[in-house]
């Protein structure tokens, strides 16, 4: 249970951030540094920043894995980089949401350097951190109950964390904002911000420390099947992996569609209702049910398995989106959309998560060698790639709305809402339904076949040993 709490304060503090920074980051931008409808050229080279930071680093999480993966240190291979991607990625999160100095409006073209600087440093070292706390998951164990339980404590530790985000993220800029800035409580200032990012800060940095010195690598015959790992086979261990392959497909359609309206979804409560406020109860929502769903995830596996799980979880969100677009703007009915759209979520992640972590054992009985981190960096790799278009397509949405600076739901045109819903529920809609077919029809790497890949392992690994030592 130690090592179940350890390993879930890592991922805690670990998607407070990644929230922060890829849900949050362009709402500051927007609501805070350049608010006027003349500084949308500003909010577009700074979207076009991201995006283009995010698609270069993402062709580099292989490499990144591959690092991982030929670290040997009297620490393991995972720990030295979650501690210091995680310390690094944290202060350069704070220099992020900050005006430089004023430099965003006295000298913007340096402004846009240093951003472009710091988004790049974080983006490096935050995969660092990213790739090895969740590729530590085949190497705690090759027993699928036991990783099924240290895979829901990590979950149940991230769902949290990205949730109480959404919690605390509205009082607590207007807390600091009323501190910092002694404004009237209910408004929100750059330091109230500053307050908040500071806080995330804290939370990521402290919990991969406990991990850290709580969490150990497991030794044994399968895991000692590793070798030096070249540019050639991180190619070769992800391209001849076709399960990753499909699993990676899949995943990528439902985790674009869940960030992109997960980040309109702030604008949503501002802009559509009205009731910036109320946007708190998506995160007590959220926070309840993600509990719930992530404790009920080991149950399920055993009654109806993974593939079923992502599936049905999957047609749970599209009667979410339903129950979105008949709400209008009715807020028990939009809070509704969101119970209905989110349980399911912590599910979805586990069952992809689960499946990829058995694909190590997969690519090792196809490629002749064990790649855990290469492979487990797939996983990052798609999240930071929803996370890069969604960045680009919510800018985009929210200017061309008119959903910046003070706006009302009044100066809202009928034409700016359809270019919203477009994008928050039509385009999702379709995109999960074609992920859910991918699952089911391709991803054959189930709870039993992956029972039979070991014991193969096992005996290939024991007769190789056998021979060398009769040599």
């Amino acid at each position: 249970m130690k090592k179940y709490f350890a390993y879930a304060l890592g991922t805690f503090g670990h998607d407070a951030f990644y929230n922060t920074l890829s849900i949050y980051f362009m709402m500051f931008i927007t609501s805070q540094l350049f608010t006027n409808s003349s500084d949308s050229k500003m909010v577009g080279i700074v979207t076009s920043i991201i995006v283009i930071i995010r698609v270069g680093e993402i062709m580099f999480d292989p490499m990144i894995g591959g690092v991982v993966d030929n670290t040997n240190t009297r620490w393991g291979k995972f720990r030295p980089w979650i501690l210091i991607g995680s310390l690094v990625a944290s202060i350069g999160l704070i220099f992020l949401f900050s005006d430089y100095f004023g430099l965003a409006w006295s000298n913007p073209l340096l402004y846009l350097v240093l951003l472009a600087i710091s988004f790049l440093i974080i983006d490096v070292f935050y995969s660092f951190s990213d790739i090895a706390i969740w590729s530590m998951l085949p190497a705690v164990s090759i027993d699928n109950k036991v990783r099924t339980n240290f895979g829901t404590a990590s979950r149940l530790g991230s769902t949290l964390g990205a949730q109480i985000v959404i919690v605390i993220i509205t009082p607590a800029i207007m807390l600091f904002s009323h501190i910092f800035s002694k404004v009237p409580f209910g408004q929100q200032t750059r330091a109230g911000w500053m307050g908040y990012v500071i806080i995330v800060a804290i939370l990521c940095t402290g919990g991969a420390l406990i991990t850290c010195l709580n969490i150990k690598e497991q030794k044994n015959l399968i895991r000692s099947n590793t070798k030096h790992t070249t540019l050639k086979d991180i190619f070769r261990a992800i391209g001849h992996n076709s399960q990753l392959l499909w699993i990676a497909a899949s995943y990528f359609l439902f985790a674009f569609s869940y960030v992109v309206t997960n980040s309109l979804l702030m604008y949503y409560f501002t802009y559509r209702l009205g009731n910036a406020a109320a946007y708190t109860w998506v995160g007590v929502i959220t926070c309840i049910l993600g509990v719930f769903s992530v404790s009920l995830y080991p149950f399920l596996e055993n009654l109806i398995k993974r593939k079923a799980i992502y599936v049905g979880g999957i047609g749970f969100m599209l009667i979410g989106y339903v129950i979105f677009l008949l709400a209008g703007q009715n807020l028990h009915w939009v809070l509704t959309a969101v119970a209905f759209y989110f349980v399911p979520y912590p599910l979805i992640f586990l069952a992809t998560l689960m499946t990829i972590t058995d694909s190590v054992e997969y690519g090792q009985l196809v490629n002749g060698t064990r790649n855990e981190s290469v492979t487990l960096s797939v996983r990052p790799l798609i999240d930071k790639l929803a996370g890069a278009a969604s960045n680009g397509i919510v800018g985009i949405v929210a200017v061309a709305a008119g959903m910046t600076g003070n706006a009302k739901p009044s100066d809202i045109s009928a034409h700016g809402i359809m270019e919203f819903n477009t994008f928050m529920f039509y385009i999702p809609i379709i995109l999960l339904i074609i992920a859910a077919l991918i699952f089911y029809f391709k991803v054959t790497l189930t709870e039993e076949q992956h029972a039979k890949i070991v014991a193969a392992l096992e005996k290939k690994l024991n007769t190789n040993q056998t021979t060398a030592e009769n040599a």
